[in-house]
């Protein structure tokens, strides 16, 4: 737009020089017209973004010169003219923002546009920037706390008690008894191996069968016995089982034995290590999931919750509602209390920029129309300079 100015400047000048030549005096005053009208206009162009020629003319360059104070009248024309309650109120109440955004986050192409940045940028950013050491430390940490917290004897207590309670008790004892009688008849010729080593060797093994034999058949009798339900080590067993419940509830002693040994299972080295590694095996398994691009179940959730979101809160009037209440009172609200801010914001931002690149920014945003303003004033120089002729030649 520059060169088509300057194209048509230059024609002025060609036409004022063929005028001259042939002696055509109506052209001649076109020309010089025109030729003033162009320069003048160029002159006042330029003089808005630069110092002419760099020339440092006084009232030239107007809007580097004048920039901190375009930025504090664009700043105080926002918070005056557009933050006003009045208007603002209508402007919400007719753009109903609560079916305008549960529309745009019904529609696919936005719940995926929103899923891959979510996937692609942010969750992999949080992921690297956190530190794994850091996680590892704060997961064993937190796990113990917990751990502390619980009061794992009332836990057990209340199992016992499911377990142990009444006629389940009896058959829960008996299953024990039956299962410890099935594994000590497994366990006959071990029992005999065993006895067969503590017995001096002058014996011979004479009397190996014998011990192995009486130490069976006396186990396995005390067995049949406990198994009987009105036997006295049956209701010993009760007893103990009963005063071991009640100690789990209500003795501390008791209470900070177990709490203390499961807390002493978890600080086992072994432990902290599987509690560290979870956050290893989460983060591997999150990024290899993103890894499938759009086949990734992330990336598909995010998307489908995204969308039923929007679905959810459009067919929920109690919400909808809430939310064009929140943007007209709540929102509007803070706008307005903060509106000198915002204009401060705007005034300050515009006042931070360089002198240079602001003039370079709006030339580029108003310059081809800043240019007609050149063609123009050439064009209607001239043909101004050939009316001004017809009235000389016609007084």
């Amino acid at each position: 737009m520059k060169q088509l100015a300057l194209a048509v400047l230059a024609l002025a000048v060609v036409l004022f020089f063929v005028a001259h030549h042939y002696k055509i005096a109506w052209l001649k005053a076109f020309s010089e017209a025109a030729m003033v009208g162009g320069i003048a206009d160029w002159f006042a162009v330029v003089a808005l973004f630069k110092h002419p020629l760099g020339i440092p003319i006084p009232h030239t360059a107007l809007i580097p010169n004048n920039k901190d104070a375009i930025g504090e009248n664009l700043g105080n024309f926002v918070s005056d003219e557009f933050l006003i309650k009045e208007k603002l109120e209508v402007k919400i109440d007719e753009f109903d923002f609560a079916t305008k955004a549960t529309n745009w986050l019904k529609e696919e192409k936005n719940a995926q546009n929103i899923s891959n940045l979510i996937s692609e940028n942010v969750i992999p950013g949080i992921l690297k920037t956190i530190d794994d050491t850091d996680v590892k430390q704060f997961l064993q940490t937190q796990f113990e706390a917990k751990l502390q917290e619980i009061n794992f004897s009332e836990w057990l207590a209340i199992g016992l008690e499911s377990v142990f309670n009444g006629e389940k008790q009896s058959k829960a004892i008996s299953k024990i008894i039956g299962i410890l009688a099935s594994e000590l008849q497994a366990s006959k010729e071990e029992i005999r191996e065993k006895v067969k080593k503590s017995t001096p060797w002058y014996t011979l093994g004479v009397a190996d069968k014998k011990i192995a034999d009486g130490v069976f058949n006396g186990l396995y009798e005390f067995l049949l016995m406990a198994n009987e339900p009105e036997s006295t080590i049956r209701k010993k067993i009760n007893l103990y089982l009963m005063d071991f419940i009640a100690d789990l509830k209500n003795s501390v002693e008791m209470q900070e034995k177990v709490n203390s040994l499961i807390v002493d299972f978890a600080q086992r080295p072994e432990m902290q290590d599987y509690i560290g590694s979870i956050w290893q095996d989460l983060k591997s398994a999150v990024l290899s999931d993103l890894e499938k691009g759009e086949e990734s179940r992330i990336k598909i959730t995010i998307a489908k919750t995204i969308q039923n979101f929007g679905m959810n809160i459009q067919n929920d009037t109690v919400m909808m509602a809430k939310i064009n209440t929140f943007v007209r009172v709540d929102l509007l609200d803070i706008l307005i209390r903060n509106k000198h801010a915002i204009g401060n914001l705007i005034a300050t931002s515009v006042q931070s920029w360089d002198k240079k690149e602001i003039a370079e920014k709006l030339e580029l945003e108003v310059g081809k129309d800043l240019q007609f303003i050149r063609i123009n004033g050439t064009v209607v120089g001239g043909i101004v300079g050939l009316i001004i002729y017809c009235v000389e030649q016609f007084i």
